[in-house]
């Protein structure tokens, strides 16, 4: 069982190669059953790591994948709680999405290729939260950004969804660049980029430049992959995708990157300066996400700036000094949002793709199951007790409520709470909207998804009830037990007293307040004029202006220059100049190819005398 474990990243890798070269030619039940076995394997494997595990952890070298000079990179495995938590997520949800695809993407044409990109997808994230060396985490970080590209441009004949793959491929090559520019300055610093072995010298190595570039570097990395400012904006656009793709992409793979990055290197960012820019890029991101939720009108778009706003606590935790309450979030925002998104799913199955919440209504009753799905997503994201959102959601606002109590600033605290007040308002709209009041839809009669569909649902709706065990104190929080990841920031101040019941009170105060809020304000389809402050968020608090007003421009004016003058001016004609200089010689050389011997040896004898002529008069 042992080595069993180790064999977690290669099946979904072995089910992409399968289906990437045969699966053309397999039935549609050969191609479900290689794209969902796969992942079930993959998940069996990682539960066999979590029992196998020792408690100090394990790692496995495969082979040595680079080695010049100083530099070498061995191409590992690294099996710890982090990592098996993270292989759990990833695999345990993915398989639900897997088997859940089989009856969305039915009528698909493309069906085989459709599995083989979930199944790399699925790959290269194992690779990435199991990787024991940082170049090898950057290979799987890129692999993660090819696949989003490819799933949200599956239906690449759409020029919308064509538009917004390129896009996310774009946006997180900027970050990218930072990931591995950061590399860069902690090979410098460390001479390794071995995660085991940097880790432990954090606190010596880091001085200077190195402690002050690396870890913003890395963080900027996370921000293009995790969506956060600035690098926000390909998330909404990559709904175009497939529903099940951006239930992956949001609960299991991509987005978490940047969160599960930052906690594996966590003593790498354990310097208060960079902890605050953290946890002010997260709480920003997870009230301005939330302001835009309220305001839009795609179903899907509205859970997508949700994620957003969700990934800004999980960074919200991070910068508290609180790592363990960022993942714990991640895990229990895997199981509630993949709920939300596959009940949106269920909503375009049975209405023919119709997204906009104002085309929805009175589908309570139709599609029952879903309903209630959705609505047990809904509250878990409210952060409404005993579900599993408000364990987790309430662990990070009593991490920031300390972490201000010890002499930190109290603004993430404060907008973490307004925040968890503001997504309540806007998941009780959406919920409102789309499964009551009176129906507005006139065409078809609604149908309820087929069982392939609910069975996912109905597991993850358990898991968005239950989940909140694994973190809550009254059972012992095995899952923060088991990772145990926060250590103290170097110069942090003491640990100040703790909430009470104050920070449960408050946050059940903004979930239930804002439910009712939501609930009232949007009662008989009635649209609330927010005014200015409607106009502000709808245009992103016009951050979208700026962007298209001077970002843009500048960048086109910055491109037009370098393939212009700097690409044809100067490198074409340099390297053109120097083709046409090796031509001409050859061509004058060319004319002393006579053939005739006496012009030979008159060169010869030339030759020889400029020879004794420079020996004489040396």
């Amino acid at each position: 069982m042992a080595e069993f474990a180790w064999t977690i990243p290669l099946w979904p890798l072995l089910g992409w190669l399968l289906l990437g070269l045969g699966g053309g030619r397999l039935p549609r039940p050969g191609v479900s059953l290689i794209g969902c076995g796969s992942v079930a394997l993959a998940f069996a494997a990682a539960v066999a790591a979590r029992v196998t595990l020792p408690e100090s952890g394990q790692t496995k070298v495969l082979f040595t994948w680079i080695a010049a000079g100083e530099f070498t990179v061995s191409a590992g495995l690294l099996l710890d709680a982090l990592s098996v938590v993270m292989a759990l997520v990833v695999t345990g949800v993915g398989l639900l999405i897997h088997i859940y695809s089989v009856g969305y993407m039915a009528e698909e044409r493309a069906y085989s290729r459709y599995f083989a990109y979930l199944n790399l997808f699925v790959g290269s994230m194992l690779l990435l939260v199991l990787a024991k060396d940082l170049l090898v985490l950057f290979v799987g970080w890129e692999l993660v950004g090819l696949c989003s590209y490819l799933l949200i441009g599956f239906w690449f004949d759409r020029e919308r969804a064509a538009a917004a793959g390129r896009k996310a491929f774009l946006l997180n090559r900027i970050g990218d660049a930072s990931f591995l520019l950061g590399m860069l300055v902690l090979w410098r610093g460390f001479g390794t980029l071995d995660i085991q072995t940097m880790l432990p010298r954090a606190g010596e190595a880091l001085a200077g430049t190195v402690a002050a570039a690396a870890p913003l570097l890395l963080f900027l990395g996370a921000t293009g992959k995790s969506a956060q400012l600035p690098l926000y904006t390909w998330l909404p656009d990559a709904m175009e995708g497939p529903t099940p793709v951006s239930a992956l992409i949001h609960a299991a793979t991509m987005v978490t990157a940047g969160v599960y990055m930052v906690a594996r290197l966590f003593p790498l960012f354990a310097q208060p300066p960079t902890l605050a820019v953290i946890a002010g890029v997260g709480a920003l991101t997870a009230f301005f996400a939330a302001t835009i939720a309220l305001v839009d009108w795609d179903l899907k778009r509205v859970l997508a700036y949700s994620t957003i706003s969700q990934l800004g606590y999980m960074f919200l935790a991070l910068g508290t000094a609180a790592p363990e309450a960022g993942i714990f979030h991640l895990v229990t925002h895997a199981f509630f949002k993949a709920l939300l998104f596959l009940a949106a799913g269920s909503v375009m199955h049975a209405m023919h793709n119709v997204i906009d919440m104002r085309a929805l209504g009175g589908l309570a009753r139709p599609l029952r199951y879903t309903a209630l799905a959705f609505i047990v997503g809904a509250l878990a994201l409210a952060g409404i007790p005993p579900l599993a959102g408000f364990v987790s959601k309430d662990l990070i606002l009593e991490r920031a409520w300390e972490h201000a109590a010890a002499g930190g600033s109290p603004l993430p605290f404060a907008l973490g709470l307004l925040t968890a007040f503001v997504t309540a308002v806007y998941i009780a709209r959406a919920a409102r909207y789309t499964f009551f009041d009176r129906p507005t839809h006139v065409e078809g009669h609604p149908h309820e998804a087929p069982p392939v569909m609910r069975w996912p649902m109905a597991l993850l709706t358990l898991l968005s009830v239950a989940g909140g065990l694994l973190g809550a104190q009254l059972a012992g929080a095995p899952l923060l037990e088991f990772l145990a990841l926060s250590p103290a920031p170097q110069g942090a101040a003491e640990a100040g007293a703790g909430p009470g019941f104050l920070v449960p009170a408050l946050s059940i105060a903004a979930g239930v307040g804002g439910l009712l809020i939501g609930w009232r304000a949007y009662r008989g389809r009635r649209d609330p004029n927010l005014g200015r402050l409607g106009r502000l968020f709808a245009r992103h608090w016009y951050l979208l202006d700026l962007y298209d007003g001077l970002l843009v421009p500048a960048a086109k004016r910055t491109a037009h220059f370098l393939a212009g003058p700097v690409d044809l001016g100067v490198i074409d004609r340099v390297v053109n100049g120097t083709g046409a200089l090796v031509a001409g010689g050859a061509r004058g050389l060319r004319r002393l190819q006579t053939g005739y011997v006496r012009q030979y040896a008159a060169i010869i004898l030339v030759g020889t005398v400029f020879i004794l002529a420079f020996w004489m008069i040396r």
